[in-house]
């Protein structure tokens, strides 16, 4: 791209009023007599809704992770489970994510679903799932996946994308009408939760926003936080 066209590209941008974007959120309402007692059913409850509206990958989900110097990162990633008190996603232990997590187990999940004009935030201390869970997951997977997930060193540097392709088509022919393993470097987190906070947009910014704390006795606090 010419130095010409990069400046036109930047004018374009500029002329948009970023500030000026905004929405008015008055689809629904939260207050404290509709929060369930327990955080869980709380988001069973509105994650039943996001697939029911037919929202697009209402699993989706924004991983929050830092390192040991608690610099963060983020990206997006599918809750797969939610199960034994947590909430489960399936990743390559030798990640980013995965190295941040094995020195720092500390993470927030963020669900968003702007069509419902809600979003979910969770905080809690990620452990990795058993073996045999990982396992039973991975041979759920499309064979395609399998593969995807035994070829890639993920995060690392690559030569190039037909590396990449040409590794992936000789290890389908390796693999075909056969088992494919459960790569050592992969398998799946699960993350217990010690506060949850369910937002609903409402006009004039006046959002509802109900935290649920754990307490030391086990028992969720419910509060309601200023927008």
């Amino acid at each position: 791209m010419s130095n010409k066209n990069k400046k036109n590209n930047l004018n374009t941008m500029m002329e948009i009023d970023i500030a000026a974007m905004r929405r008015i959120y008055s689809r629904a309402d939260l207050d404290e007599s509709k929060a369930l007692p327990d955080p869980f059913e709380m988001f069973h409850l509105w994650f039943n809704e996001a697939v029911s509206s037919k929202i697009d990958e209402p699993n989706a989900m924004t991983l929050a992770t830092a390192d040991a110097d608690g610099a963060p990162s983020a990206r997006i990633v599918l809750l797969k489970g939610v199960s034994q008190g947590g909430f489960v996603f399936y990743t390559n232990y030798g990640s980013r994510k995965g190295t941040e997590i094995s020195k720092n187990p500390k993470a927030a999940l963020l669900f968003f679903w702007k069509e419902l004009e809600r979003q979910i935030r969770i905080t809690g201390n990620l452990t990795k799932v058993s073996r045999d869970e990982s396992k039973e997951y991975f041979n759920s997977r499309p064979f395609e996946s399998k593969i995807g997930a035994l070829i890639s060193s993920q995060s690392e540097i690559v030569n190039s994308r037909t590396e990449l392709e040409e590794k992936f088509t000789a290890t389908i022919k390796m693999y075909e009408g056969n088992e494919v393993p459960l790569p050592d470097f992969w398998g799946g987190y699960r993350l217990y939760p010690d506060s949850f906070e369910f937002w609903q947009g409402r006009p004039s910014r006046l959002h509802d926003r109900i935290s649920y704390t754990k307490t030391d006795s086990g028992i969720w606090a419910i509060s309601r936080l200023a927008p």
